[in-house]
């Protein structure tokens, strides 16, 4: 008996054993990684125009030394709140029509079918994008293009459009009619001007 004693210690020894040198490996590991990748467009986005629209109402004098010439009209602006681009190298552009009557008929010596300003956009950089219109007399020529400087860092901004300096050519007098005119104000990469 004692010997199957001792058998017995001995399987339960190399058992005990056994179980101590497997416990001890360390378990294999393997190790990949996955490259994770995207991509953000340039983009430039301007704000909704606030007022949308300007109305100069009446802009003949009614009375006085200038009637039928045009009067006096006071500077109008308009916001164009959250304006950004995400990357830089960015610049307003402003293309500005002069208010031209729509009539196409010849204009008279001493009359103007058109109204020129000065359109004004500021915020972007340190100093604002302008454009005066120079449109002739008998409405031809209306439109006029100017670049800003470039902003060379994504910019988030409020940006100002004010419409000043309203003159008609030759200081002729105002035909009657609807007179229609437009700013264009474009956020984008510099064009190079």
């Amino acid at each position: 008996m004692r010997h199957s004693l001792s058998i017995a210690a001995l399987t339960l020894s190399l058992a005990f054993a056994a179980t101590q040198a497997v416990a001890s490996v360390s378990p294999v590991t393997t190790t990949q990684s996955v490259t994770v990748n995207g991509s953000v467009a340039e983009v430039c986005v301007l704000g909704s125009p606030n007022p949308p629209s300007i109305d100069l109402g009446q802009m003949a004098a009614t009375s006085g030394e200038r009637v039928g010439k045009l009067g006096t009209i006071s500077d109008h602006s308009v916001n164009l709140p959250d304006a950004f681009c995400n990357y830089p190298g960015t610049q307003i552009s402003v293309a500005a029509t002069a208010l031209v009557e729509q009539d196409e008929s010849t204009t008279p010596s001493g009359f103007s079918k058109a109204v020129n300003f000065t359109a004004n956009v500021s915020g972007w950089t340190s100093s604002a994008a302008s454009v005066t219109t120079a449109a002739a007399a008998d409405g031809s020529n209306a439109t006029s293009h100017s670049a800003g400087a470039e902003e060379n860092a994504p910019q988030t901004a409020n940006l100002t459009l004010t419409l000043t300096n309203f003159t008609a050519p030759g200081d002729g007098v105002l035909v009657a009619g609807s007179y229609n005119g437009l700013v264009t104000i474009t956020l984008g990469p510099d064009g190079g001007n």
